[in-house]
């Protein structure tokens, strides 16, 4: 795990690694944070948490550079905690275990956190170098990214100094992104009075599982299968031909990655246990068949005899809630007409949970137009309410406009042109960035997001492409040492 430390630029690698022993899951950032205040302390920069729980950090210019315009470098601090089926790893407590897999540096059993750990490294490198040219800048490490851009969405008024706002969150080097779409929680709930289960019945646990997953705003369009979307035919078809019940489902379990593993208990009468495991084994190759491309890996579809549950869902709501699953759009809705390689809108069937008389189901939807997202939320909403669901949003948040004139993109489009001898390619991603948030609150600001290449971010296969860090980080010293006057 060590060997990381010593890939160039080791200013980068050294602060990765250092917060790859640091817990950082989203909604359990105390470790992390008083880490980078001791950082800052240690680098001799100031450094405070907000109200919001972000980290400034500030850098005062070089003698002589006053004049140049402020530049505010920005990533977050929390990581997606996934980790495979068979991994005992603790997020809460336990450190990342990265290792370097010929080009690539990933993590043992579980998501690396690369995204965005690299762009805190880099922010890292920056305070703590003392050789570096730069006018006055800012750092703005936020929190709770992955579960509702919160740091961001609380970000206080009036602390950022700055005219000039580099996100460090983009995952495709060479890729300069001027606009994001924006995205909206979408939470279904329904409360029921539970079913006594019939006492002469089997019961199993069907287990969906193997898919690759991936992140819902940056792989959305590639068809990669949702567990909870393959599970739900599993499901529908067993209620209908062998006369089972559901007693319980629990799917995914974060709203921005597509679900990989979903698993349901159903009960059912003991006749119908053999019928049920060559129903299992059609859908299985039906899956491994339909995604053979996409899902080279190979889909696993499980089945275990389980402890027959006291209570099931009632039929009639059991009915409704596997309609209303079936019905859900998942997936992309439409591409840009002006972009058609670009994601316009998209729905994340991403969590659901049915047990104990309360039934979730929570999907992230994203748009780059506000008309389109409204359109897609009530789609949704149509959908869940039929079921008698309660259906609610939250973490709103509006799409990043693409600015093509902006100076700093063109700056380091000139700088990355002279450096590596090939021109930047300019992007607008379906992924959600904090910028249009931050734009909100500082609107002046000239925004361009740039990272070094990363993998498969939200699943256990994220890594990082080490050959691409170097040049990265030659890019922002030079885009630093030449930032235009005031």
């Amino acid at each position: 795990m060590n060997e990381i430390q010593n890939l160039q630029p080791t200013c980068i690698w050294k602060n990765f690694y250092a917060l790859t022993q640091v817990p950082r899951p989203s909604g359990h950032l105390e470790k992390i944070r008083q880490f980078l205040l001791d950082f800052g302390k240690q680098a001799g920069v100031y450094a405070v948490k907000d109200p919001a729980g972000n980290i400034h950090m500030r850098k005062p210019a070089t003698p002589g550079m006053e004049n140049r315009k402020g530049i505010i470098l920005q990533a977050h601090m929390d990581m997606v905690p996934q980790k495979t089926p068979e991994s005992k790893h603790n997020f809460e407590t336990d450190p990342i275990e990265p290792w370097i897999d010929g080009e690539w540096v990933k993590a043992r059993g579980t998501t690396l956190g690369a995204d965005n750990g690299l762009g805190v490294a880099s922010i890292m490198a920056i305070m703590e170098d003392k050789t570096l040219q730069h006018g006055p800048i800012d750092a703005l490490i936020t929190a709770d990214e992955e579960t509702g851009m919160y740091g961001a969405n609380d970000l206080p008024e009036g602390e950022l100094q700055g005219d000039i706002l580099l996100n460090l969150d983009s995952e495709h080097w060479g890729k300069f992104v001027i606009g994001s779409a924006g995205g909206i929680d979408v939470t279904a709930t329904l409360d029921y009075k539970e079913a006594d289960t019939d006492q002469e019945d089997a019961a199993v646990r069907i287990t969906v599982k193997g898919l690759r997953g991936g992140h819902s705003g940056l792989e959305i369009n590639e068809g990669r299968g949702n567990a909870n979307k393959l599970l739900v035919q599993i499901v529908r078809e067993a209620i209908e031909e062998l006369d089972a019940r559901l007693a319980s489902w629990h799917g995914g379990n974060m709203r921005n990655a597509i679900p990989f593993k979903a698993e349901a208990v159903l009960t059912l009468p003991k006749d119908n246990m053999a019928a049920l495991a060559e129903m299992l084994a059609d859908w299985k190759e039906t899956f491994n068949d339909e995604f053979k491309l996409i899902e080279p890996q190979g889909i696993e579809v499980l089945c275990e005899e389980t402890e027959l549950p006291k209570t099931e869902v009632p039929v009639e709501i059991q009915d409704n809630l596997i309609d209303a699953i079936y019905g859900c759009h998942d997936g992309v809705v439409r591409y840009i007409p002006a972009y058609p390689n670009v994601v316009e809108t998209s729905s994340n069937l991403a969590i659901i949970d049915i047990e104990n008389g309360h039934a979730s189901i929570k999907i992230l939807a994203r748009s780059s137009r506000e008309d389109m997202k409204d359109y897609i939320v009530s789609t949704l909403e149509s959908v869940f309410s039929m079921a008698g669901m309660k259906v609610e949003t939250a973490g709103s948040y509006g799409g990043w406009d693409p600015n093509p004139e902006s100076e700093i993109l063109h700056l380091l489009l000139k700088e990355y042109k002279e450096l590596f001898g090939q021109d930047g390619i300019i992007q607008v991603d379906h992924a959600g960035l904090e910028c249009s948030v931050i734009l909100g609150k500082y609107p002046h600001l000239d925004v361009v997001s740039l990272g070094p290449t990363m993998k498969s971010p939200h699943t256990t296969t994220e890594r990082a492409l080490i050959a691409t860090v170097e040049p990265f980080w030659q890019l922002l010293k030079k885009t630093l040492e030449d930032v235009p006057e005031k």
